[in-house]
């Protein structure tokens, strides 16, 4: 039996599970109340999402920076000098990314993603 590009099963819009869940996903409409699988894209919420993605991502290194400074620090690898630079550039990171979460209404808590069984991104103080 041979099948072309018309054939439901194998054409441009296949449905892999043969349950009609890649023809609801494509167009937005899911179970019940047709609204389950629609993606929220005001402009607002997009703006917002993003600046989260992007503030838990600076927040991850800055902690990581901050991990590493402590360390340097404990083994005497730096001068007063740079310990006073990596302690004021952390400390003004610090403070800007509290400044952005303020403005954007978000919490320190909000810019930590749950990974599911592997737990939270960020360690929880």
């Amino acid at each position: 039996m041979t099948t072309g590009p018309d054939d439901p099963r194998t054409g441009p819009h296949a449905d892999p599970h043969g349950d009609g869940s890649a023809r609801s996903a494509r167009s937005g409409r899911g179970e019940g109340d047709g609204r389950r699988n629609r993606l929220d894209l005001e402009p607002d919420t997009v703006e917002r999402d993003l600046v989260k993605l992007v503030l838990t991502v600076v927040e991850l290194l800055r902690q990581l920076m901050e991990r590493q400074a402590l360390r340097r620090f404990d083994e005497g690898d730096l001068t007063e000098d740079q310990e006073e630079r990596i302690g004021l550039t952390l400390m003004l990171l610090e403070e800007r990314m509290a400044e952005l979460r303020d403005r954007y209404g978000l919490r320190p808590e909000d810019l930590n993603l749950d990974l599911g069984p592997l737990g939270p991104l960020l360690p929880r103080d």
